[in-house]
């Protein structure tokens, strides 16, 4: 067969078959098990009446924090960092489609010139009769090219841009969600470190009046300096914890204004009024560890990074083959005179059909498909590695949830015998059997474990808050992310 028509051939069969070099990528396969290690025992916390966690934030039941998680969905500065990368992302996939597609291209020139007669050819131009030195030209012509993607390298890379383009949407999800809980999480540590103030104020009035109590009886000899210095110590300690809960209120108020975008005390007016620490909702649809990898924005960023490498071996390997291009040129050029660059005269064209072939650079394509084949393998074991961690997120977040509110319950327990014990002391006061001192160590102890049982209420939300951003965030806006 002549060398032209072989060319021709493999052209056309490359064209035809669409193939495409490198190896076609395959979700790779994890071995997971059928249900979470904690989800039997989520599963049965008591429904109690908020709704359920699958409804999104507003399952825990709580207006101010729905507003504040939508508020920083909105104006987050993280969140927009990651938007402007998806148009990034985006201009990198049209750029890989139009790598596909034919380009061309419209020109024109005119130009004069005055020629040297001090040249050779100026010298023989110059004997010519009625030489005239100064020169014009006019050309106007459009072009077109086109790179045949026999062997599927520009294909490949267009793989590698879509999965990188569906990464940065699934890691503006990611980002959503991570901001959207800790917004939820700063709101509720905000709630509980107002509840341990306020009773870490109403200690120190109590203590305040125990010291008064024994100073008043000391002075009539009727009790010892010894429980004047213990109650002063036990008053300093009380007082001595205000200002760190206040400490870590201040900061937890300027941490959710900078997460909204905001200046710090811009929505501090907003949270002064006391508030109850929310609830968190059942879960009774966690799914399986299997739907993580369907659900969880920061595994479908993983492995669409994986999709994208595994495409890059491709790219890589079509460099070992010929690549073919056509291009074309219409147009017209004339040197008489502007009118006559229409004319059929001037007219030109040409055609012409490219080769470009790597022949003596096989060793720099060698080591550009193992540095591609290494990228590819360090993604496999980073998406492998966020699929293990991602289960662990969720059973610590499940133990977590369940182990504090189990606390929370006990110390309830706990917080009603006191709240019985201070009242049977404050009758047996009425009744003259025991002094006010009993009174006042009885209000000390009620305190005392009311606050431990605001600090466990505080964690099991929080716990909730974790379990919630572990399981994958809102289950619909996942699925849809995970079917796009």
């Amino acid at each position: 067969m002549p060398p032209k028509r072989t060319l021709v051939v493999l052209i056309s069969t490359g064209l035809v078959a669409g193939c495409a070099v490198g190896p076609d990528y395959q979700r790779p396969e994890i071995s997971l098990s059928e249900r979470f290690l904690g989800q039997a025992a989520v599963e049965k916390r008591p429904e109690g009446s908020h709704r359920n966690v699958v409804d999104g934030w507003a399952g825990f039941a709580d207006p101010q924090l729905t507003r504040f998680v939508t508020l920083a969905l909105q104006q987050n500065l993280d969140l927009a960092q990651a938007s402007a990368r998806i148009v990034q992302a985006r201009a990198g996939l049209g750029a890989a489609d139009a790598a596909l597609l034919p380009s061309g291209s419209v020109n024109g020139q005119t130009a004069r010139a005055y020629q040297s007669v001090e040249t050779p050819l100026g010298q023989i131009l110059d004997a010519t009769p009625g030489f005239d030195r100064y020169g014009r030209s006019y050309e106007a012509n459009l072009s077109a090219s086109w790179e045949l993607d026999v062997f599927g390298g520009l294909r490949r890379g267009r793989e590698a841009a879509l999965a990188e383009y569906q990464a940065s949407q699934a890691g503006v999800a990611a980002i959503r969600l991570a901001v959207a809980a800790q917004a939820a999480d700063i709101y509720i540590s905000i709630r509980g470190l107002q509840t341990r103030i306020a009773i870490a104020q109403r200690q120190v009035q109590t203590q305040q009046k125990l010291l008064t109590t024994i100073e008043l009886l000391q002075g009539q000899g009727l009790a010892a300096e010894l429980q004047v210095h213990q109650a002063r110590g036990a008053l300093a300690q009380v007082r001595a914890s205000v200002p760190v809960l206040e400490t870590g209120l201040e900061a937890a108020m300027n941490a959710l204004d900078v997460l909204l975008g905001a200046q710090p005390g811009t929505y501090r007016a907003e949270l002064t009024a006391l508030e109850a620490i929310p609830v968190t909702p059942p879960i009774a649809a966690s799914g399986t560890p299997g739907d993580l990898l369907r659900r969880r924005p920061d595994l479908i960023v993983a492995e669409r990074r994986l999709a994208a490498s595994n495409a890059r071996i491709g790219a890589a390997i079509a460099e070992y083959y010929p690549k073919f291009s056509l291009s074309g040129l219409v147009g017209s050029a004339t040197s008489v005179s502007g009118g006559n660059l229409f004319g059929s005269g001037a007219s030109q064209m040409s055609g012409m059909l490219g080769l470009r072939w790597r022949l003596f650079d096989f060793g720099r394509i060698d080591a550009q498909i193992e540095r591609a084949r290494g990228q590819e393998a360090e993604q496999l074991a980073t998406y492998r590695l966020a699929v293990l961690r991602a289960t662990e997120d969720v059973e610590n977040a499940f133990t977590a949830l369940v182990k504090r509110e189990q606390q929370a319950a006990v110390l309830e327990q706990g917080v009603n015998s006191l709240g019985r014990a201070r009242q049977a002391a404050f009758e047996a006061y009425q009744q003259g059997i025991v002094s006010l001192i009993g009174v006042l160590q009885a209000d000390d102890n009620l305190l005392r474990a009311t606050d431990a049982r605001a600090q466990a209420q505080t964690e099991s939300a929080r716990a909730g808050v974790a379990a919630f951003k572990a399981l994958g965030g809102d289950w619909s806006a996942a699925e849809t992310l995970a079917a796009n």
